[in-house]
């Protein structure tokens, strides 16, 4: 299969969310570079090829990787990942305009993450991290989040799945969930307590078991964050929605610092 038949096309949520990630890296890359003892370096866990299509033009909108290389004043450092092989030598042809300071990875984030990339993200050596965290689905570990949570180094943008999770684990009827699906939500959400939380049996009359709102799920996800991960300061869950105003995602924020945050909800403004 060639580059081509790879490339994703998307909708114009994908676009904001990019627009979204830049314009907080720069604002990120500024700060801590004017600060002048800080290494900071960017992290992209499914980076992909470095360009997508968008569906509405069909021309071609540049990828986070590439737009992060695009920042001024530049990070330190940059870490893309992806499991595709393709995709890879994709971004080591991008990683060529600045091949000392462009790691690229062929694997799983999960383990890439936790085992070589997050532990050297230390605050007693000055340095911070920018993790964009965003999977195609239910694809993302819990112990990734948890550690970057842990070091109180590192800020990320999360893509939350809800609709992969409606689609797949959050079916009105908790009996019918098949358990493959059940194990892939229990490894993002980080334990099984999502079944509790999802599913109430408070809004009927028989003690039916019945599935929650999405804004319910969301909201409990994000308390997960602060309360079991470690980031003080988490935003507000921004919803993705397609063109039938359905929500594809959420995209969420979250930090060490207040004045991170302060930063994206600015930005989020721009959006809503």
């Amino acid at each position: 299969m060639g580059v081509d038949a790879q490339i994703d096309e998307i909708g114009p949520w994908s676009e904001i969310k990019l627009e979204i990630i830049s314009k907080y890296a720069r604002a990120y890359s500024s700060i801590l570079d004017k600060q002048g003892y800080f290494q900071h370096v960017y992290i992209d866990a499914f980076a992909g090829l470095g360009y997508h299509k968008s569906r509405e033009t069909q021309e071609i909108v540049e990828g986070s990787p590439r737009l992060a290389l695009e920042i001024e004043p530049p990070f330190k450092k940059y870490f893309f990942i992806d499991i595709n092989g393709l995709r890879v030598r994709s971004l080591q042809e991008i990683a060529k305009s600045n091949v000392e300071a462009v790691t690229v990875y062929e694997g799983d984030c999960n383990s890439i993450l936790v085992d070589e990339i997050l532990p050297t993200i230390r605050y007693e050596d000055y340095v911070r991290g920018l993790c964009l965290l965003d999977p195609y689905g239910l694809h993302l570990d819990w112990k990734v989040i948890e550690l970057a949570g842990s070091l109180k180094t590192t800020e990320v943008f999360l893509n939350f799945p809800i609709m992969d999770m409606n689609m797949n684990v959050l079916k009105h009827d908790l009996d019918r969930v098949d358990e493959t699906q059940a194990a892939r939500m229990s490894r993002f959400w980080g334990d099984d307590s999502w079944r509790e939380i999802a599913y109430s049996k408070n809004l009927n009359l028989f003690g039916w078991e019945e599935k929650e709102s999405n804004d319910r799920v969301v909201e409990e996800f994000c308390l997960r964050l602060r309360n079991i991960a470690g980031f003080n300061h988490v935003s507000r869950p921004l919803p993705m929605k397609n063109s039938r105003n359905s929500t594809v995602y959420y995209l969420i924020f979250a930090s060490p610092k207040p004045v991170a945050l302060d930063i994206v909800d600015d930005i989020y403004k721009q959006y809503e």
